[in-house]
């Protein structure tokens, strides 16, 4: 009765929860609290000058990322660079599987100096050592399965650098937010690049990212509606059947 209650009082509180925002959008998430935000805010590591190949502080061929032929593409932490997400995968797999199997035994003892015959006197009628067991066994087996999934996605997002490696390699973060009315479109890519990766156009495509985690999806109305009530998903879990 203890856990019903304690049950009872959790699904209480989250509901009340849910309350608080009746007729109201859902709320962005603040950008102050992320990773972008503490990248771009605080100092990185300061760069080291080489001054061996400079031209003048006035020159339009110096190497420097705001000259006329600088590189502008994002490099240290803090920078800002696009990710492409072009996804068109499809899969089909289909397999088929059966087995089957048959057996039969029998075993008797007609003759065994007379033994078997004085046995028969005292069995029941029709019994005869002669067919003392038989037995038949068959079993059968036929499994089919197919999977067949087609995703296409297509989207741009700019993401932040937020750690350089030892190695040299990217971590990057990004996040996106869209709010239509009461809905609001969610995008969310992290993962690690290498520099020599981005594009001149300072982008890089999703598959070119290691460990790369993008989520496309949204919260508000319409998709609260899609999600079964919390009493019936804790009721998925727990019963057996």
């Amino acid at each position: 009765m203890r856990y019903q209650v304690l049950m009872l009082l959790v699904v209480a509180l989250a509901g009340c929860q849910r309350l608080e925002s009746v007729g109201k959008a859902p709320a962005f998430t603040p950008v102050e609290g992320g990773n972008e935000y503490y990248a771009m805010s605080t100092p990185g590591l300061p760069a080291a000058s080489d001054r061996r190949y400079a031209t003048g502080d006035a020159s339009l061929w110096t190497g420097a990322r705001g000259s006329l032929l600088g590189d502008r593409r994002a490099g240290q932490r803090g920078d800002i660079l696009t990710v492409v997400i072009e996804i068109d995968d499809k899969a089909e797999i289909s397999n088929s599987t059966g087995r089957s199997r048959s057996g039969s035994d029998s075993m008797g003892t007609p003759d065994l100096l007379g033994i078997p015959q004085r046995i028969d006197r005292n069995l029941p009628a029709g019994a005869s050592m002669a067919n003392a067991i038989g037995t038949n066994s068959s079993s059968s087996y036929q499994g089919d399965g197919s999977v067949a999934r087609k995703e296409k996605l297509t989207l741009r997002v700019a993401a932040t650098i937020v750690e350089t490696l030892p190695n040299g390699v990217l971590r990057i973060n990004g996040s996106q937010e869209v709010r239509v009315n009461f809905e609001v479109r969610e995008l969310i890519v992290q993962g690690f690049v290498r520099p020599e990766d981005i594009s001149r156009q300072n982008e890089i495509t999703y598959d070119k990212i290691a460990g790369a985690r993008i989520s496309y999806g949204g919260r508000g109305q319409i998709t609260d509606v899609q999600q079964p009530r919390y009493g019936q998903q804790v009721a998925d879990i727990v019963l057996p059947f």
